[in-house]
């Protein structure tokens, strides 16, 4: 089975700033899409970030201008960086893989941002 490891969740003030890793064990090529979902109590898990083979990253109109995907080819891994982070950020972040047939998520990272 993929497996995909997230880290870099942790507690933060407002307005500070979280890098995300994830990373994949076997090559990024191999999938489709990468990206970055989150999911706060009481709400459904929502897209926050994702690269999709071919054509630009796409964001979450909340996060746009604050958070950045990226990615490593090298080390198989997936970052977010997560700037200027607000209360209603806060949320279990979840790495997500996409390969053309199925999805496939990391255990989730929390993300806690403090007001």
């Amino acid at each position: 089975q993929v497996q995909l490891v997230e880290s870099g969740g942790g507690l933060v003030q407002t307005g500070g700033s979280l890098r995300l890793s994830c990373a994949a064990s076997q090559s990024i090529f191999s999938f489709n899409a990468m990206g970055w979902f989150r999911q706060a109590p009481g709400k459904q898990r929502g897209l926050v970030a994702r690269i999709i083979s071919g054509s630009n990253p796409n964001y979450a109109d909340s996060v746009k201008g604050r958070f950045t995907i990226s990615r490593d080819n090298a080390k198989n891994t997936v970052y977010l960086q997560m700037n200027s982070l607000q209360p209603e950020d806060t949320a279990v972040y979840y790495c997500n893989a996409y390969n053309g047939y199925q999805n496939y998520w990391g255990q989730g990272t929390q993300v806690t941002v403090s007001s």
